[in-house]
């Protein structure tokens, strides 16, 4: 038989294959341009944020959410003004591989208004195009909203935070001059400190102890929301340590500190971390790892991740070089490596060599990722609660402002302080497979409706308004405090369309003034 003959033969059954494989192919549903969902913050104009998103959802023609990813191109999405040729926005379409996409864009100047055009194959999506009325105003523009309530409203912030209120219930009523006197003197020698005012929208600040950096944090945090919102008058102090301070009992005199961590013995009132709160404020910036990010890099889907646990870190904790040990011992169960020494160097012989870093986006490439606390708590929690991949939480004593909405068994799998669970809980995972992964997706969306950047921002005010209704003596710039100064655009300046007035926030006369409560109660 000749060889054009029998590849003749062969033609049919290899026509068959192609037919198959392409109908295979063909078998991913095709998104609708007019069913498809499109939601979310970025498409109002009152929402300010430093990074502003929103969602689309691909949907068929018979209305059916697709649950895998159409192709990364799928959506095409322009932001144009009316009034102005060209737009200084930088815009980045997420795929989030479930389906869904996270769009999301930071602007450098303020428009008039701004006209959001979604388009798959060149038709407009859901209601595209979506207009913002503006002004639409960019993250450096100052010009606040006048009333708290109102930019509560517009950033639809929930009415009330939990964590806010236990950390709060401690304190029946605040005292700004006896907290100027006393706080230094009990904290300032050995404690790095921020003492903080916030009068007529203006942020005052004064610092004691040697390491004071991570000022830089709560400043830019206060300088944003001050653009975007009046604050009330307000004076308060921020540990700028890692270990929370107030240790003493609610029935001695306890004293307000506000710290990016809590614990179970002590009175600090939680803030976000100055860790999740620059990735908000940086996201698009100088940061890479936010939590709209690792939305878009979640690793390969469930069934293809490594079924082992994993962590990378420093040795900040005794229990870290038990994780280790334990890595060593089962290596088909953990793997699990130090990146750098620092603080138990002399053990380095023992539980190194150290690994080089890997990306955190290559976590998710491991099915269970272990969180196990560092000197406090492992600030990376949010992000991977955000992955695709199912959480291990160490018990502890410290905990993040949304530690305690956490539930063990729905978000995250849960291990013993000592790690001595460990073994037996990835055991458990490997062996419920479809639970394991419905805690991951459970964790996953409890990250994406509490932690990202609006949440920040509604979570900081809250606390700050609710704070300063507890002050019963008038908030004051104190001696050598100096005065935060907002950034200057000369490059994309903005005209601020609120009159400017001055702040009616004046202190309050708090109840307390006329009640008869125990005096170690009024802070």
């Amino acid at each position: 038989m000749s060889f054009r003959l029998f590849s003749w033969l062969l033609l049919p059954c290899c026509l068959n294959v192609f037919r198959h494989e392409f109908a295979g192919a063909q078998a991913i549903p095709v998104p609708s341009a007019a069913k498809t969902l499109v939601w979310g913050p970025g498409l109002e104009a009152n929402i300010v944020l430093p990074a502003r998103f929103f969602y689309i959802q691909a949907v068929d023609s018979s209305g059916k959410n697709l649950t895998v990813s159409p192709g990364e191109k799928t959506f095409e999405v322009k932001i144009v003004s009316s009034v102005e040729q060209f737009t200084r926005i930088w815009i980045q379409v997420l795929d989030r591989q479930d389906g869904s996409f996270l769009v999301r864009y930071r602007m450098y100047a303020s428009y008039t208004d701004l006209h959001i055009h979604i388009l798959l194959k060149n038709k407009h999506v859901a209601k595209s195009p979506f207009i913002l009325k503006g002004p639409v105003y960019h993250e450096g523009c100052n010009c606040p909203q006048a009333s708290g309530s109102v930019w509560l409203d517009h950033m639809h912030c929930p009415q009330i935070f939990p964590q806010i209120d236990r950390d709060l219930s401690h304190y029946l009523s605040v005292d700004p001059d006896r907290n100027a006197r006393e706080i230094p003197q009990r904290f300032g020698q050995r404690q790095s400190l921020c003492h903080y005012t916030v009068k007529d929208n203006k942020v005052y600040v004064k610092t004691f102890g040697e390491h004071v950096g991570f000022r830089i944090f709560m400043d830019a945090i206060l300088l944003s929301l001050t653009r975007k919102v009046q604050l009330p008058d307000l004076e308060f102090f921020v540990n700028l340590g890692d270990w929370p301070l107030e240790k003493r009992n609610p029935t001695e005199k306890i004293h307000p500190i506000f710290s990016w961590c809590g614990s179970n013995n002590t009175r600090d009132i939680v803030m976000p971390t100055y860790d999740l709160t620059e990735s908000v404020l940086e996201t698009m910036g100088r940061v890479s790892l936010d939590m709209t990010s690792v939305q878009a890099n979640t690793g390969p889907p469930w069934p293809e991740k490594n079924a082992t646990a994993f962590w990378r870190g420093r040795d900040s904790r005794q229990e870290r070089l038990e994780l280790v040990k334990l890595s060593r011992a089962h290596p088909d169960m953990i793997d699990a490596a130090f990146t750098n020494f620092f603080f138990f160097k002399h053990d380095e012989s023992l539980y190194g060599p150290l690994v080089k870093h890997v990306s955190f986006f290559d976590f998710f490439k491991y099915k269970y990722q272990i969180n196990i606390d560092g000197t406090v708590a492992a600030y990376r929690l949010p992000y991977l609660l955000a992955g695709d991949s199912v959480v291990f939480k160490q018990d502890s004593a410290y905990y993040e402002h949304f530690y305690n909405e956490l539930q063990p068994w729905e978000h995250y799998i849960p291990i013993r302080a000592d790690l001595g669970d460990l073994l037996e809980k990835i055991q458990w995972a490997r062996e419920h497979d479809e639970e394991a992964k419905k805690i991951a997706l459970a964790g996953r969306q409890f990250a994406r409706s509490h932690l990202m950047a609006n949440s920040i921002f509604c979570y900081h005010y809250k606390l700050f308004q609710e704070y300063a209704k507890l002050q019963v003596t008038e908030p004051k710039v104190r001696k050598g405090m100096v005065l935060v100064e907002q950034p200057t655009d000369d490059l994309f300046p903005c005209s601020c369309h609120r009159t400017r007035v001055r702040s009616t926030n004046r202190f309050p006369l708090h109840q307390s003034h006329f009640s008869t409560a125990s005096p170690h109660l009024s802070i």
